[in-house]
């Protein structure tokens, strides 16, 4: 009976310790498993994120080596001249803003307004272009007026320099300069633009 007894404890214990083990394997595979699907999980975020980087980079390369033409106003300088010709005193760009805001106050003094521009245009080599500055202004008794400067350019290997100016009759035409659009064109094709706040 006694034997029976332990034959039957035996069994059991045994079953028993087949489950706990066949348990513990079914938990380490679970654990597998689940590193697996991480794993996969950030090698999908990882190639997502390659995927984005690779369309921002081909979106972002420059029309130089996709062959389009394109071109920047990069910089304007709307500058104010005096009767000398002079948009300052000194070397001084601190100078120069003073004398600025002078000149400004001081229309009398005025003999004409430069726009020094920064520009640059690509895969346009020899291509004759055209920079347009357009003002706004305040004339006699109040009246809006409009004006236009044009002059053509050539582009070159680096970015340039150009201005224009508008003076004589033309600059009494405007009166106070009120606005400005300053554009690059390539014939009836826009390559870029810089424009004053109020424009």
């Amino acid at each position: 009976m006694i034997a029976v007894l332990l034959g039957s404890f035996a069994v059991v214990f045994a079953d028993d310790t087949v489950t706990g083990a066949t348990n513990i394997v079914t938990g380490a595979t679970n654990v597998v498993t689940d590193a697996t699907n991480a794993a996969t999980d950030a090698t999908n975020a990882a190639t997502d994120a390659t995927n984005a980087v690779t369309a921002s980079l081909a979106a972002a390369v420059p029309a130089a080596q996709t062959g389009a033409a394109a071109g920047h106003v990069l910089k304007v300088l709307p500058l104010f001249l005096d009767l000398k010709g002079h948009d300052a005193v000194s070397p001084s760009l601190f100078d120069r803003d003073a004398y600025q805001a002078h000149l400004r106050q001081h229309t009398n003094a005025v003999s004409a307004i430069r726009f020094d521009v920064l520009w640059k245009a690509s895969n346009l080599k020899g291509t004759k272009l055209k920079l347009r500055a357009e003002m706004r202004g305040v004339g006699e008794r109040g009246l809006p007026r409009q004006t236009v400067l044009e002059k053509e350019v050539t582009p070159a290997f680096f970015r340039s320099w150009t201005s224009l100016k508008l003076e004589d009759d033309e600059l009494k035409n405007l009166g106070s300069l009120i606005a400005w659009r300053v554009t690059l064109w390539n014939g009836d094709q826009l390559l870029g633009e810089q424009k004053s706040f109020l424009w």
